[in-house]
């Protein structure tokens, strides 16, 4: 996914955004059953400008929302995605996600890869 069009970024960001690694079904939906089975493979990879802003973490799910989990102590509480599991995560398609910094940010699947 890669940071769509923000009030700070008018035209987007190709250079910021999340690598997800989940299984999805044929419509393009998270599926927390096949999740539970492969907790540890399904990874997060935040890319931004700069070293200091990538990290590396895990998908998670609870409570019947799903969250991005980093083992980095200085990127704080888990960010929540708004309503991933209800989201089609198809090329094109938007994903708000709560940063640690408290906003809210728009981000566009771009591509899926083969697993």
């Amino acid at each position: 996914m890669r940071l769509a069009r923000n009030p700070d970024f008018p035209e987007g960001d190709d250079h910021q955004g999340y690598t997800i690694v989940a299984p999805i079904d044929v419509q393009g939906r998270l599926q927390a059953d096949a999740w539970k089975s492969s907790k540890e493979a399904c990874t997060v990879r935040r890319f931004k400008p700069g070293d200091e802003h990538d990290a590396d973490g895990w998908l998670t799910h609870r409570g019947g929302k799903w969250f991005f989990r980093y083992d980095e102590p200085e990127e704080g509480e888990d960010e929540p995605v708004y309503r991933l599991g209800d989201h089609r995560l198809a090329i094109g398609d938007y994903v708000t996600i709560h940063e640690s910094s408290g906003e809210d940010l728009t981000y566009r699947v771009t591509q899926h890869l083969p697993v």
